[in-house]
């Protein structure tokens, strides 16, 4: 079946089918995010960390400097994959709750494509370009 756009402008929500596509699309990114975010958890609070980093007599301090700009940088990306994992569930709360892939901002239906792509989006394209005109 193919789509134009007549028929996503005519529609104003996504029947069960589209829907249970974007709940396992969901489900899967959700997965991963959770296994990437464990994993950028133990990078900055090294807890698998078995080396001699505290027994070591001389340390570095660039070495030293280094591992702490890690460790904040990992610490800024754990905190971002929390906020996409909170996205992600707040995208299957909408699928039970009616609300999935409906524009916030225009009440229109966002495309396929994009929540394919951004399975958590809230704006359509068209509403995003206009929250922000410089990106065109």
């Amino acid at each position: 079946m193919t789509e134009n756009n007549e028929n996503v402008t005519a529609k104003s929500k996504y029947n069960k089918e589209e829907l249970e596509e974007f709940r396992l699309i969901i489900l899967e990114k959700l997965a991963k995010a959770r296994v990437d975010l464990v994993l950028l958890t133990e990078a900055y609070t090294n807890n698998n960390e078995h080396d001699t980093n505290d027994t070591s007599p001389t340390f570095k301090v660039l070495e030293e400097g280094y591992s702490v700009l890690s460790k904040e940088e990992n610490s800024r990306l754990a905190a971002r994959q929390q906020k996409f994992i909170t996205n992600l569930e707040n995208a299957l709360i909408r699928i039970e709750n009616g609300t999935y892939g409906i524009c916030r901002a225009t009440g229109k239906l966002i495309s396929k494509e994009r929540l394919r792509s951004v399975p958590h989006a809230t704006l359509s394209i068209e509403a995003k370009l206009q929250q922000n005109p410089q990106r065109r």
